[in-house]
């Protein structure tokens, strides 16, 4: 399969630091949450990945239903850090809420579960990390 698009970021000094893409679009500050230790005052992984995610995901429903998904139609993905945060004892927690206004709630739910057999980051963790999907 070919390379339609690749992305490339460095991170340096982990969660208390920064990281950018290559094309410098993207810049920000990493500080761990307090509930870790941190200081809180920047952006870290978990909602880094939260926000990719429901961006995918919200563009896959898109492509799939076409015309179908109103304009203000949302995901929100929740990452949740469990374990002790350190290591190789925590693991992520995933739940998307798609909110489809105007649609059928059986239609919502059809559409969302098709969107998670495609997205590509519901490809991703597959098998790996628990992930529940609900409509509104």
């Amino acid at each position: 399969m070919a390379t339609v698009y690749r992305a490339q970021a460095t991170a340096i000094g982990g969660r208390e630091g920064s990281a950018a893409s290559a094309d410098g679009v993207l810049r920000v500050a990493l500080s761990a949450p307090p509930e870790l230790g941190g200081s809180g005052g920047g952006t870290n992984p978990e909602q880094l990945f939260a926000a990719g995610y429901a961006a995918c995901f919200l563009a896959t429903l898109r492509e799939i239903a076409a015309k179908r998904v109103a304009d203000d139609a949302n995901v929100t993905a929740t990452v949740s850090l469990n374990g002790n945060g350190k290591g190789g004892g925590a693991h992520l927690d995933i739940t998307l809420d798609v909110d489809l206004p105007g649609m059928a709630e059986a239609e919502a739910a059809q559409l969302s579960l098709e969107a998670h057999e495609a997205c590509p980051y519901s490809k991703a963790v597959r098998g790996n990390v628990a992930v529940r999907v609900s409509t509104q």
